[in-house]
């Protein structure tokens, strides 16, 4: 069967807020990354931002209005986004399930983030963050084959629950270590094997 067609997409530029937090949000209404990249991420009462997790193309944000709860968040396009709201009441069983699914696994990787941040070094937590979004629309393979991410440090610190500073040093140790290779805006991932391994260790 033919997936249906979303109404109504909406259009964001890059680094446009697409979702405040708000105490009143429509009732079952989600919404529908098209194309693009969404970031969900939250502001402490200092003023820094943790990124929860990112919606890629087919993924979904907006859950709490399923809830009927407040929303605490902003979603923000990192790419020039496509989105569609969705009525979830109007969905059919696979597609309600397949909205289900989604919504698990994202649970799944904020808890695995919020653990991260509580139980892993720095250089660590950068590794993780670096592996998740070589598989996110952010990266390219460059002539040699070699991923290229476009990120800044400045995002990499929200997303690994640190400052730009501190984040900076993380990658200066990646950059020692052979691992990465860091440009304008960009980093270059040298060796994707070892930054997995970081990733899945506590040393």
């Amino acid at each position: 069967m033919a997936e249906r067609l979303p109404q109504n997409p909406l259009s964001f530029k890059a680094g446009e807020t697409i979702l405040r937090p708000s105490a009143s949000v429509p009732p079952y209404r989600v919404y529908r990354v098209l194309s693009g990249f969404v970031r969900i991420l939250c502001t402490d009462d200092n003023g820094d931002v943790l990124v929860l997790r990112h919606v890629a193309p087919g993924g979904y944000f907006g859950e709490e209005s399923l809830l009927g709860a407040r929303r605490h968040y902003h979603a923000e396009a990192v790419l020039p986004t496509r989105i569609a709201p969705v009525d979830a009441r109007k969905l059919n069983a696979a597609e309600a399930g397949g909205l289900a699914a989604y919504l698990v696994a994202a649970i799944g990787q904020t808890h695995t983030a919020i653990k991260r941040i509580s139980s892993q070094r720095l250089r660590n937590r950068l590794a993780a963050a670096l592996v998740e979004l070589a598989e996110s629309p952010l990266a390219q393979r460059d002539s040699r084959g070699q991923v290229v991410v476009r990120v800044t440090h400045d995002e990499l610190a929200a997303i690994i629950g640190s400052v730009r500073e501190t984040a900076t040093k993380a990658i200066g140790e990646l950059v020692r270590l052979g691992l990465v290779k860091s440009g304008y805006g960009r980093l270059r991932l040298l060796d994707l094997n070892e930054l997995r391994r970081l990733a899945n260790s506590c040393e």
